[in-house]
């Protein structure tokens, strides 16, 4: 009876530690290609790369840190160089106005920035899908941390696409008190407009509060402007001669319009004076309209006191009931002053 043959052992794989990781993969292929062409880079980069930590499989290093930080500040270099060539190509179109312009340059600037994060994203070999769970909560909270950012950027963009709000044009603005005041639209950034006064303020206004809140745009359709200067005479002027000298006044004044002609109402009759109304239009309002509206006063003042037209000054006539209270006391001031006299 022959023995049973003896079953093999199975064979043993040598047993192998964790494979560590780079973080970055295009660190580790520029690291190799600089060796190969010089030996004494490769061992300076060598000496970079050994001081580093792991972290689970990924291990870090002073170089990987390195290549990560010249990348970024490569693509910002070119992306920033990308966006000037862009801009100096669009101003070179005639065909375009200013607000087609910056429209134009806002979509390039952006596809720009996009590609540049991609080439550097692609350069330092950071594989996208790893990105799948960051982008899943990370990027979550960052999108709704930049929720109005993105919001601001899409309004603007809508504003510059419809034209109704364009750099140039005057609207009206409120401070934090509620004073309203008007000012110029100075540029239209990625968050927010900026407005100056004529007070040299400077206003940010978010760009999706234009998109949901009524505003006043004083040249959305014309630049043209009417003015309002209220005049007051004293009864017993000659109206007509009032009439004639306060258009005069305003026809004479600079940055007043020919067309739409200036025109004088009369407003009413009040308590002191007879109201009149001088209305002309401006079609330079960033340039102020109380300084136009004060010339327009002097020559008013100057024509009125030519013709010897009175201003009014605020009267009242009281008028006294006789009562025997009363003549007492008027015989009673009337026999103290006799007396001292």
């Amino acid at each position: 009876m022959s023995a049973p043959a003896a079953t093999p052992a199975p064979a043993t794989s040598p047993t192998t530690g964790p494979v560590e990781e780079e973080a970055v993969v295009g660190a580790e292929s520029l690291k190799d290609a600089v060796a190969e062409h010089s030996m004494t880079i490769g061992e300076a980069i060598e000496w970079l790369d050994a001081m580093g930590f792991t972290v689970g499989d990924t291990r870090f290093s002073l170089w990987s840190a390195l290549v990560v930080l010249l990348v970024i500040l490569g693509v910002y270099v070119l992306a920033r160089i990308g966006v000037w060539i862009a801009r100096s190509v669009i101003h070179r179109v005639s065909r375009l106005d200013a607000t087609q312009h910056l429209l134009a340059e806002k979509i390039v600037s952006i596809v720009i920035w996009a590609l540049a994060i991609l080439i550097g994203i692609d350069i330092l070999g950071i594989d996208l899908t790893a990105l799948a769970v960051f982008s899943g909560a990370f990027g979550l909270a960052i999108g709704f941390g930049l929720q109005k950012t993105f919001g601001n950027l899409i309004a603007g963009i809508i504003l510059l696409t419809d034209r109704s709000i364009k750099p140039g044009d005057v609207i009206a603005v409120s401070d934090m008190a509620g004073n309203e005041s008007f000012g110029q639209i100075r540029k239209i950034g990625i968050r927010a407009i900026s407005i100056i006064t004529r007070d040299r303020k400077e206003y940010l206004i978010p760009n999706e509060n234009l998109m949901v809140n009524q505003v006043e745009n004083w040249s959305y359709s014309s630049r043209d402007v009417r003015v309002k200067a209220p005049v007051g005479v004293a009864y017993g002027s000659d109206l007509d001669l009032v009439e004639k000298l306060l258009l005069e006044a305003a026809v004479g004044t600079p940055r007043v319009l020919e067309n739409p002609a200036p025109a004088v109402r009369l407003m009413g009759f009040g308590d002191n004076a007879i109201n009149f109304e001088i209305r002309f239009w401006i079609s330079d309002p960033e340039e102020g309209v109380n300084n136009v509206r004060s010339a327009v006063f002097r020559n008013v003042w100057r024509a009125f006191q030519e013709h010897g037209v009175a201003m009014p000054f605020p009267q009242r006539d009281i008028n006294l009931k006789s009562s025997e209270q009363l003549d007492q006391l008027i015989a009673a001031i009337a026999q103290r002053g006799g007396s001292e006299s």
